[in-house]
């Protein structure tokens, strides 16, 4: 089952896919141009992965992590299909990243990886934009970058966990106008989800919403205003974005 959040008509509702349409919780179908689309989720805490395939970690920092590399995002930064990200007036690079992200289902606590399926309510689509001249050092992601307004798309669709058989062999890829830049798998994964799940709820108790963002593959290119992001995961979904201009006055986006 693929489930979203829009709004419609003055109202916030669900909806769920139904042979390429817009259901809407009063039985009504209609067009994914006719709503505004909201991330699928509201978020408790979400949790990102920095470095997680190493094709990307030789892209970006020449060497692989032996731990997860984590850090917070604020839900400031979720934005939902079809939205639009500022690209800062100063920014230098900025790349997408498309990430499998996973929904927790319900809480969880010192979980084995033999049962983190267990406590997964079901996975979406992340765009995780990041603007490599704000890096503050080796790979140590800071609010400026990973915690700016709109820049993380989420959606379109919730996928239930039992959709999703396999979360670890999944095609990822982006295109930007229409050309495909990126390519990857979720099995080349440093630290896979079963492992993840093992791993945060091992310090701290996961709660129904929080949210995990895995990683990007390598094949992240400089994006600009006007350009149209796609990211998309295989039986997840297609998660459409519009780059725009930042504000141009100072300590502006």
């Amino acid at each position: 089952m693929k489930q979203a959040r829009v709004a419609f008509e003055g109202k916030i509702q669900q909806a769920w896919e139904d042979q390429g349409r817009v259901r809407l919780a009063d039985g009504r179908h209609v067009d994914e141009s006719e709503v505004v689309w909201l991330p699928p989720v509201v978020p408790g805490t979400i949790l990102a992965l920095g470095l997680n395939y190493a094709d990307h970690a030789a892209e970006i920092a020449s060497q692989t992590p032996e731990e997860p590399m984590v850090f917070l995002k604020g839900a400031n930064t979720l934005v939902g299909h079809r939205a639009f990200t500022p690209r800062p007036a100063d920014a230098t690079v900025m790349h997408y990243e498309c990430e499998l992200a996973i929904v927790i289902g319900k809480p969880a606590r010192r979980v084995p990886k033999a049962s983190a399926y267990d406590y997964i309510a079901g996975y979406t689509v992340a765009n995780d934009y990041a603007v490599r001249n704000y890096l503050e050092g080796f790979y140590r992601p800071n609010f400026r970058i990973k915690s700016r307004d709109d820049c993380t798309p989420l959606g379109p669709w919730l996928v239930d966990v039992a959709d999703i058989p396999d979360p670890m062999n999944l095609r990822l890829t982006t295109r930007v106008n229409g050309e495909t830049t990126q390519e990857g798998n979720t099995r080349d994964m440093i630290f896979d989800v079963p492992f993840l799940i093992e791993y945060f709820s091992a310090f701290m108790t996961l709660q129904p919403g929080d949210l995990i963002l895995t990683g990007t593959p390598k094949g992240t290119v400089d994006v600009r205003p006007g350009d149209d992001v796609v990211t998309e995961i295989e039986g997840i979904g297609a998660l459409h974005n519009t780059i725009i201009e930042g504000a141009k006055r100072a300590g502006a986006v």
